[in-house]
């Protein structure tokens, strides 16, 4: 009951929220200015070198009718949190591409299905998909909240920078495999993701430059801000992506 009640209150206050009213960080890269709008939960915005580019919208944490037109969106899986049909309507436009996983596309029609594991250029942009799901947690026994193969990460190719959007996922081996990822976002609640411990020994794994949790609810922060003090390979920025 807590949990719809406070989804009911984001989306009523959502019609108030403009891309202006978000935190930025800008990254330079060497093809020009990564700008990263944080808007919530699992919940992006990107600009670069003239492209917009959403990740998973979602009208519970924003206006959709006021933000930036997509020139390319991506969607991690099918849960409702990340995949919402009236925010799709409200930033596509002509031309936009929208990338997505065989679920999703099953019930909103994007242009191009990308499968753990392959790649393509979309707006200019070249983006990898890779592996997202849980090895403990399960709705039930043998039945995982995201099953291995359905849910997608992906990393994105600024110029000489690659930023990593986890999705829905544990602390996989696969991203052992991730090599000179620049910004990570790291999902950091449970039942659905990782706990505080599970985002440190992902951190290790492969020691992005940058780390945001994200999608995190009412984890406490300040635990995977003491886990990871001792380490000087990445650094930590919290923003409000609850």
């Amino acid at each position: 009951m807590k949990i719809i009640l406070t989804l009911l209150i984001m989306f009523v206050f959502a019609v108030y929220v403009q891309a202006t009213d978000f935190e930025k960080d800008v990254f330079k890269t060497s093809g020009g200015d990564l700008e990263i709008t944080f808007i919530a939960h699992g919940t992006l915005m990107m600009e670069y070198n003239g492209k917009v580019i959403h990740i998973d919208p979602v009208s519970w944490y924003a206006d959709y009718a006021t933000m930036p037109k997509a020139d390319l969106i991506l969607i991690t899986h099918e849960h409702g949190d990340h995949l919402d049909a009236k925010a799709l309507d409200a930033v596509k436009k002509d031309g936009t591409e929208l990338v997505l996983t065989e679920i999703c596309n099953q019930q909103y029609g994007g242009t191009k299905v990308l499968k753990n594991g392959e790649s393509g250029t979309f707006a200019g942009i070249k983006v990898d998909a890779v592996p997202a799901y849980n090895i403990k947690n399960e709705r039930e026994p043998g039945k995982p909240f995201h099953p291995k193969g359905t849910g997608n990460g992906y990393v994105l190719h600024f110029g000489d920078k690659k930023v990593y959007v986890a999705g829905d996922t544990e602390n996989i081996p696969e991203m052992a495999e991730l090599k000179d990822i620049d910004v990570a976002f790291l999902p950091m609640n449970l039942p659905y993701t990782m706990t505080p411990e599970m985002v440190a020994e992902a951190t290790k794994m492969f020691q992005p430059k940058v780390l945001y949790p994200y999608h995190f609810g009412e984890t406490n922060t300040d635990e995977l801000v003491e886990l990871l003090k001792n380490q000087n390979k990445t650094e930590l920025r919290i923003r409000n992506l609850k």
